[in-house]
């Protein structure tokens, strides 16, 4: 019914930049809330960065001021610009749809993009 399509991941240098995309494709109405996650090896998913519908966000601490989220409603794509990337930062960085509502359904709904990888290695 939906799916989300992560692109944007590789290998940087400690330092350098990227930018993911994720484009949610489907029978979408409106979607409350998207974002993403990240999973390093050995670690729990944490949340890296979320925006609402209206323009709301909020940052994980360890991104706060290198990370920016944003959001193309109309497309419903979300980006995440990443400066001054970290060797911590290495993860699988999953995109996610909360509170999605269907043309076809009632109620809301979460959906999870399968991930892309980001390395920041020197």
């Amino acid at each position: 019914q939906v799916q989300l399509v992560e692109s944007g991941g590789g290998l940087v240098q400690p330092g350098g930049s990227l930018t993911l995309s994720c484009a949610a494709s489907g029978s979408i109405f409106s979607i409350y809330a998207m974002g993403w996650y990240r999973q390093a090896p050995g670690k729990q998913r944490e949340q890296v960065a979320q925006v609402t519908s209206g323009g709301k966000t909020n940052y994980a601490d360890s991104v706060k001021g290198r990370f920016t989220i944003s959001r193309d409603s109309a497309k419903n794509t979300v980006y995440l610009q990443m400066n001054n990337l970290k060797p911590e930062d290495t993860a699988v960085y999953y995109c996610n749809a909360d509170q999605v509502v269907l043309t076809t359904l009632p109620g809301g709904m979460e959906y999870w993009g399968k991930g892309t990888l980001v390395t920041v290695s020197s």
